[in-house]
């Protein structure tokens, strides 16, 4: 696939909450995750651990209200996406988060993303 197409699959999956999918078939098993700089996650290194950290994120969530995927922006070999979610984390107060998701492609596969919020 080329970089337009993965990230137009990515945009579609995103829109029907077929995260399963987009790991499955979008990323290289040794692709690796970085959230923003003075999160809690650190980095995730291989679809295993990407898998595993957001099994540990969703298991933080009590409630999930709404969230949004804007089309992606393609350039060079990258593409992103701004993204928002509606949440209430447990033992917390329902929160609206931005964040910008970049990912990188290589071999018609996302090898790496990052996230910046």
């Amino acid at each position: 696939m080329t970089i337009q197409e993965v990230a137009n699959k990515f945009y579609e999956y995103m829109q029907v909450g077929a995260f399963d999918k987009i790991y499955a078939e979008l990323y290289s098993d040794d692709a690796t995750s970085e959230e923003a700089p003075g999160s809690d996650w650190g980095k995730a290194n291989g679809l295993k651990e990407i898998y595993e950290k957001g099994k540990k994120w969703g298991e933080g969530v009590e409630e999930m209200y709404g969230g949004t995927t804007a089309a992606p922006v393609v350039s060079g070999t990258y593409f992103n996406c701004y993204m928002t979610m509606d949440f209430k984390p447990k033992g917390g107060e329902r929160t609206s988060m931005e964040e910008i998701g970049l990912y990188k492609v290589k071999d018609g596969k996302i090898v790496s993303e990052q996230f910046f919020y």
